[in-house]
């Protein structure tokens, strides 16, 4: 595997709570490893949240005799959970935090990938398809049929979650896998990207090609052209031409 990642602090923030961790080399068992994570609360509490759960889902994968991919990434995200709760608990100043997180691994021709919150994992293979599903108040609105997806881009209360890590103490990921079709890449960001450009905007970058860099450097870009409102993670991967 290959890959490029990047945070932006955007250009309304002060503060950058988004956190990411890439690794196109064994980690633990795994072949690779990819998190974004998007933190929540106060004064530095988010960037902690994100932080800490990053490290302690790498730190966990690495020291796990676990070879089953869905079975480690979920211990891992619930161990992070159940860390960050302490924190809180200990920590008055950290109380309320949380973060987002999507995390994925590819193994031979598939990926296996977990999410909590909105943070998103798309599948580019010339059409953009968004692999992830968003725990969110205006995505259940969309599933139920209150709105439409139109609508809930710009719904005021789009930034609101139903589920995060690090808020109660069952923090369930959703799990899923998908065949990785030589010449497609996966996109995984924070929705400081999703929540600024059109998923078919988002197409039409990929689709003009070039190096996982310039495209990464054109997503963010386009992010902060747009209003750049909140922090932004991309992480853009692809097999190498032998890989697949």
């Amino acid at each position: 595997m290959k890959s490029y990642s990047a945070t932006d602090v955007g250009q309304k923030r002060k503060i950058n709570q988004d956190s990411i961790f890439a690794s196109d080399k064994p980690v633990g068992n795994l072949p690779n490893l990819y998190i974004v994570a998007d933190g929540m609360g106060g004064q530095n509490a988010g960037d902690f949240a994100s932080k800490y759960t990053v490290n302690v889902i790498c730190a966990y994968i690495k020291e796990s005799k676990e070879q089953n991919p869905i079975k480690l990434i979920d211990g891992a995200i619930r161990l992070a959970n159940k860390g960050l709760l302490e924190e809180a608990s200990a920590h008055p100043e950290l109380f309320g935090m949380g973060t987002t997180v999507v995390v994925t691994t590819v193994i031979e021709e598939y990926a296996y990938t977990a999410n909590i919150g909105d943070s998103r994992l798309y599948l580019y293979d010339g059409e953009l398809k968004q692999i992830t599903k968003d725990h969110s108040l205006v995505e259940e609105m969309v599933r139920m049929g209150e709105i439409t997806e139109e609508e809930a881009r710009v719904h005021p209360d789009r930034h609101v979650i139903t589920r995060a890590v690090g808020v109660t103490e069952d923090a369930e990921p959703d799990f899923f896998d998908f065949l990785l079709e030589p010449g497609a890449m996966i996109l995984m960001c924070s929705d400081g990207l999703s929540n600024m450009i059109e998923d078919e905007d988002i197409r039409k970058i990929l689709s003009k090609g070039g190096s996982l860099k310039k495209l990464t450097e054109t997503l963010i870009g386009k992010a902060n052209e747009n209003g750049g409102k909140d922090n932004i993670a991309v992480i853009l991967t692809k097999p190498d031409a032998d890989e697949v």
